[in-house]
């Protein structure tokens, strides 16, 4: 029987997830993250799994085992990522298969061209601080064969990194949070132009470091962001560390919100948190 009044009950929740942990060798599992994310911070999408195919052999092993999907015609790479996050597919996306010449250039499959730099004139003010400003962006280590996406909890690989959608405040509790569990401050966000989600991906595999960013201009328009939203890009191995802290403080504090602890939600902001609004329990009449 389902005990949904453990499940409402934010400490417990925390207790009963980091137990789970105990019998996973000390580890978050997946499924338990997303669970959590969901009830704890609130999250609305589902965390996507990213995994980048170097090795002809893993790539092969994974077409003979899972059942996946691939893009009837080419997308961008920020298409599958909603995909995945929106609708739980599990997709491989490839070189011809991957129609955003930007995410082609983070991800190593085509150099920097003449409609690379014209694609970012619309964000600088010359041909020459357009090429500048691309030969900054991380790229991919050479000789990616494809690459996959997945709801976190359904993967049936093994991520590189976790990417997903929260709006600011959720966001700011993951970082603080992973701040805290990797004992890092401050935590950097990057920004680039032109590629928030594929270059995001890039530099976490490359950094190795999370990163809380922006969406690309005409995000929302174009059908790939929700309302809005802001990215969060993590290193796998961050992840579970990030949210196990997140449950231990949950116990801790009583609650999970930075602003007022005990509190359930991610952020009682009633008239900025006004003094006079308090609640308490009538005297006993004697």
């Amino acid at each position: 029987m389902l005990d949904t009044q453990l499940l409402m009950d934010d400490v417990r929740l925390a207790r009963e997830l980091l137990e789970n942990a105990e019998t996973n060798s000390g580890r978050i599992s997946p499924s338990d993250i997303v669970f959590g994310l969901r009830n704890l911070l609130k999250m609305k999408y589902y965390p996507v799994a990213v995994k980048f195919f170097f090795e002809e052999a893993e790539l092969e092993d994974f077409k003979a085992n899972t059942d996946y999907q691939v893009g009837l015609r080419p997308y961008t790479f920020c298409h599958y990522v909603a995909a995945s996050r929106q609708r739980g597919d599990i997709l491989l996306g490839t070189k011809d298969k991957l129609g955003c010449s930007n995410a082609k250039y983070v991800l190593g499959w085509k150099e920097m061209d003449e409609a690379e730099v014209k694609s970012h004139l619309k964000y600088t003010k010359s041909r020459e601080q357009a090429k500048k400003f691309l030969k900054t962006k991380k790229r991919l280590p050479p000789g990616l064969l494809a690459f996959a996406t997945a709801p976190l909890h359904t993967s049936p690989f093994e991520p590189d990194l976790v990417h997903g959608m929260c709006d600011p405040l959720q966001s700011y509790h993951l970082a603080n949070d992973w701040c805290a569990a990797h004992d890092t401050h401050p935590f950097e966000m990057i920004m680039t132009m032109n590629s928030s989600i594929c270059h995001g991906c890039a530099q976490c595999y490359v950094t190795q470091r999370p990163n809380v960013t922006q969406m690309c201009s005409s995000s929302k328009t174009a059908g790939k962001t929700e309302q809005g939203e802001k990215n969060y890009i993590w290193p796998y191995e961050q992840f579970e560390p990030t949210f196990h802290w997140t449950l231990e403080r949950t116990v801790r504090d009583g609650g999970v919100s930075f602003s007022r602890t005990g509190e359930t939600y991610p952020g009682f902001d009633i008239c900025k948190l006004c003094s006079f609004l308090v609640f308490k329990k009538p005297k006993k009449k004697e």
